[in-house]
């Protein structure tokens, strides 16, 4: 293990490498064999350490969000669902998790505070990636009313200004049926859901505790956008 690679009683103390070498060796030996030889590489290198950054990140930015409490933080399994894919690969080649909003019954998941995506591809973002009919229904409805979909505009626009690039899922080619293709909204009424990939990230930041304080930074400016989804699709 190399330096800064396992988390500390200090806090989060960086990921193994910067490349990522332990997913781009996972690529090519998709098997059980070189998995079960390796898996304390990434259980030790890159599970653990992404918990402990998770729970750091959520500590500094839990006050931001007035609204709303936090979730414990999740970090995803590498093992894939196989199940209905043509890639039968059974694990994936990056660490995942995420800082959800707490949650008072079991149900779809909602907007994220912060999603951390690092492997052989990479990803840092917030938002609500996928809407069920049901959320989405509600965020086409606040979007259509003109003081929240005023407000949303302006969140989105402050957020562009900072380097903060607007994505979803899926977006339809038309207006949902009924609604003006002129409409001032249009291209977020198309969405089915909508997130910010966070601006300026670097791979190099991985190693280190600057890592901390970019997340931070970069989900304290989010927050506006997470509240609004929340209120609007809750």
């Amino acid at each position: 293990m190399t330096k800064g690679a396992a988390p500390d009683v200090t806090g989060f103390a960086g990921f193994p490498d910067q490349q990522g070498r332990f997913f781009r060796a996972l690529a090519k030996n998709q098997n059980r064999e070189w998995f079960l030889a390796h898996k304390h590489e990434y259980e030790q290198g890159w599970a653990a350490p992404m918990r402990v950054l998770l729970e750091e990140v959520l500590t500094k930015v839990a006050r931001t969000f007035p609204e709303h409490e936090l979730g414990d933080p999740k970090v995803f399994r590498i093992f894939r669902d196989v199940r209905f894919a043509r890639d039968k690969s059974p694990y994936k080649t990056h660490v995942a998790g995420y800082l959800p909003l707490a949650r008072t019954e079991r149900r779809l998941p909602g907007p994220v505070v912060l999603y951390l995506h690092l492997g052989t591809d990479t990803y840092v973002g917030a938002g609500h990636w996928m809407m069920d009919p049901a959320q989405l229904e509600r965020y086409r409805a606040a979007l259509l009313d003109e003081r929240r979909g005023a407000e949303l505009e302006r969140i989105l626009a402050k957020l562009a200004k900072s380097g903060f690039t607007v994505g979803s899922h899926h977006s339809l080619k038309k207006v949902p049926r009924g609604v003006d293709p002129e409409h001032p909204r249009a291209e977020l009424l198309k969405r089915k859901g909508l997130v910010v990939e966070f601006p300026g990230f670097s791979r190099g930041m991985i190693v280190s505790r600057v890592l901390v304080d970019w997340l931070v930074k970069q989900t304290k400016a989010a927050a506006p956008l997470v509240e609004w989804l929340a209120r609007a699709t809750g």
